[in-house]
């Protein structure tokens, strides 16, 4: 049910959900071709990139910038194009009427004419002590963003599917050893991961860690990671088995962990609004060569950065789609406007004659 005139906040021509890099792009490529974007930040403002106390991968910063400067140095530029940010997380979208109806949690109703969807994909943590400390100083769910800061160090990864095991082989690049920590005996990821692991397992590179879970992170925020605490169990899931007697607890010395057990992508307040989610519930975009890439199934309502892309999820590639997003939208929007105008003139049109 749309929102009604007297409960609606106000009307946008563009609604953007999410404050990353995607978003903030977007924001201001939507600015300069007067959009008059709306960016809500959602419940990680600024995205997973204020996680990331050096940014050295984003190009223009011939000497790095920190994640958190990186958004607000974006944020301040899409202000200038005319985007206004405001803290609020989208709950729902309702997509049967045009405009669009934006529902906060708040209560707080907004109408748009489009939305960009960039909300991310939360990075799945395991919730254990030392982890909040820690992550962005030690702690890191991406390996291409920051393992080159532990050059020569014992890092860890904790992990059992493709993604742990991509991640593990990235990493030998930089660790004096990878350690892979994984839960269960047998591994999820596929035959072609498992093996190039093994190779750098036969090659002295990567030790694996099996039926072993990490329960607790040790270090400081100026230190970094000093050690964390493991415990293992010869039939795996120790966790499960604390007070089994053949569940063992030790420290063990790494300099960094890595957690490579998945991420959520932020989709559930589209639930309804007819987009094809794939059976990971990621955003389906259009793609191809020409234009309307970002575009969804649903006639404005576009998608960015990593509630698209289960692949690669880098900043400079969330940035790009969300230019591509940008255009796509003012696309629709110009559309729109002469779809108006023209349904606009067969009134008038049809006034006169009637007349």
């Amino acid at each position: 049910m749309t929102g009604n005139a007297d409960d609606v906040v106000e009307h946008r021509p563009l609604i953007v959900a999410g404050s990353g890099i995607a978003g903030l792009s977007a924001a201001i490529y939507a600015g300069r071709s007067n959009n008059e974007p709306l960016v809500f930040e959602g419940d990680e403002p600024g995205g997973q990139l204020t996680l990331t106390t050096e940014v050295d991968n984003y190009p223009g910063f011939p000497e790095g910038i920190s994640g958190p400067e990186l958004v607000q140095n974006m944020k301040k530029q899409a202000e200038r194009f005319g985007a206004e940010i405001k803290n609020g997380i989208v709950d729902s979208v309702e997509a049967e009427e045009r405009p669009f109806t934006v529902r906060l949690k708040n209560g707080d109703v907004y109408t748009a004419d489009a939305i960009i969807a960039a909300s991310g994909a939360s990075a799945r943590t395991l919730g254990i002590p030392g982890e909040d400390d820690l992550m962005g100083y030690g702690l890191s769910t991406c390996a291409t963003c920051d393992g080159a800061f532990f050059r020569d160090e014992k890092i860890m990864v904790v992990g059992g599917g493709d993604a742990a095991m991509e991640e593990a082989n990235f990493l030998t690049k930089f660790a004096s050893t990878v350690y892979l920590v994984h839960r269960r005996e047998e591994f999820r990821a596929e035959d072609y991961w498992i093996d190039r692991v093994m190779e750098k397992v036969d090659e002295g590179e990567i030790e694996i860690m099996r039926n072993t879970e990490v329960t607790e992170l040790h270090g400081s925020k100026e230190e970094g990671v000093d050690h964390v605490t493991l415990v293992s169990h010869p039939e795996g899931h120790p966790t499960d088995k604390l007070d089994d007697p053949d569940t063992e607890e030790f420290d063990f010395d790494v300099g960094a962990v890595f957690y490579a057990i998945g991420h959520t992508p932020n989709t559930g307040y589209l639930e309804g609004t007819g987009v094809e989610l794939d059976d990971e519930n990621y955003l389906i975009a259009q793609g191809g060569s020409g234009g309307n890439q970002t575009a969804t199934d649903v006639p404005g309502i576009f998608g960015a950065g990593d509630v698209v892309d289960s692949h690669y999820q880098q900043a400079a590639t969330a940035g790009g789609m969300g230019v591509k997003a940008a255009l796509d939208a003012d696309d629709y929007l110009e559309e729109l406007k002469r779809e108006e105008k023209a349904a606009a003139t067969s009134e008038v049109a049809t006034a006169e004659s009637d007349d």
